[in-house]
């Protein structure tokens, strides 16, 4: 017979898990306002509207946003691939996440997760891949978040100097007319070229520099598909050592070392990992107070999403009561109050 504490009472010593604990306890309680941020931008349920559902019969105990959002909502935790799912269909924050029948039953298990990701996630057309653009911190800017499934496939590489790329710009390498100015002089340009290696011409933008002191200007060229004017375009490029920085950030945080298929329909999947980053880049741009807004994600996911909770049942609502190690009590009321804020204020009729 097993108690409270652990201990059986029919052998000299032994620990065991009092089973019954499992559905009232949670080591993931901050998921909870990560749902509330969820929802209040709308991301799952855009997500939702692509989404077809390929199952017949009875099959669709959970809707394919619930699924969605154990996905999603999975990683961010730190929950890595489907390993875990029988496990966290039984998590008391994650059934609540996930919603419908899975907070008086139980979420997804391993077999419905694994056939949602394979057959589901990865019949996503190519030109509505799953994607979540950076956003401005500002509520009126947050409409934004709801193209969460837009067109997002842009690239601009560095290009070699050639002989026809140079008589291209040509008109941009004589030097300026009249005394050299103290600062740093910009021009550009855009056309189109193919080189020989190439099935169809390309855009090229270039870019010429002339610095005070200096006899020839600095000149560098970049291919791209981007319809940006060229300074946008040449800002876009500049801002590869920030990507940088936020690719091993995600690296660490939501491990994207797992995107390392060749396929597109296997890495439709492992975006899922893309999302989840981008999911608590949200929350760290749009809701985290002053004091703890330069929070990196690892110790985001570390202090306010892994926060144990007790969940107390009543028979009209449910109680999570969380811990106040990391996060104090005032802190997560004002995160909460900050996601209220974003959601859509309703207009009285007149």
């Amino acid at each position: 017979m097993e108690v409270a504490v652990g201990e059986t009472q029919d052998a000299a010593f032994g620990l065991t898990f009092d089973r019954r604990l499992k559905s009232k306890i949670t080591s993931d309680g901050g998921l909870l306002a990560c749902r509330e941020l969820d929802d209040a931008l709308g991301l799952s349920e855009t997500a939702g509207d692509i989404l077809t559902d390929t199952r017949i019969g009875a099959n669709g105990r959970h809707t394919l946003v619930g699924q969605f959002r154990q996905s999603v909502f999975g990683r961010l935790a730190g929950y890595e691939d489907l390993n875990d799912a029988d496990r966290l269909a039984d998590d008391p924050a994650m059934r609540w996440v996930v919603g419908g029948r899975a907070v008086t039953q139980k979420a997804a298990s391993t077999r419905h997760m694994g056939r949602f990701e394979t057959e589901v996630m990865s019949d996503i057309p190519p030109h509505r891949t799953a994607c979540m653009d950076t956003v401005d911190p500002e509520p009126a800017q947050v409409r934004q978040c709801r193209q969460v499934l837009g067109l997002i496939h842009g690239y601009v590489i560095r290009l070699p100097a050639n002989a026809v790329l140079q008589r291209r710009i040509a008109h941009l390498l004589t030097r300026p007319v009249g005394r050299p100015p103290h600062e740093v002089r910009r021009f550009y340009a855009s056309f189109r070229y193919q080189a020989q290696s190439w099935s169809h011409s390309r855009r090229v933008v270039a870019k010429v520099e002339w610095h005070p002191g200096e006899l020839y200007p600095r000149v560098g060229f970049l291919v791209t598909n981007l319809c940006r004017p060229p300074e946008r375009v040449v800002a876009f490029y500049n801002g590869r050592g920030t990507a940088e920085q936020w690719i091993r950030e995600g690296k660490s945080a939501a491990k994207w070392t797992r995107l390392s298929c060749r396929s597109r329909k296997a890495n439709a999947v492992r975006l899922l990992h893309a999302l989840a980053y981008n999911l608590a880049n949200f929350f760290r741009t749009l809701v985290l107070p002053d004091e703890v807004e330069r929070w990196s994600l690892t110790r985001l996911r570390e202090k306010v999403v892994k926060i144990g909770a007790k969940v107390v049942t009543h028979a009209r609502y449910t109680v999570f009561q969380m811990a106040e190690v990391a996060v104090p009590r005032a802190l997560f009321g004002r995160i909460l109050t900050m996601i209220y804020d974003l959601r859509p204020k309703r207009v009285a009729r007149c």
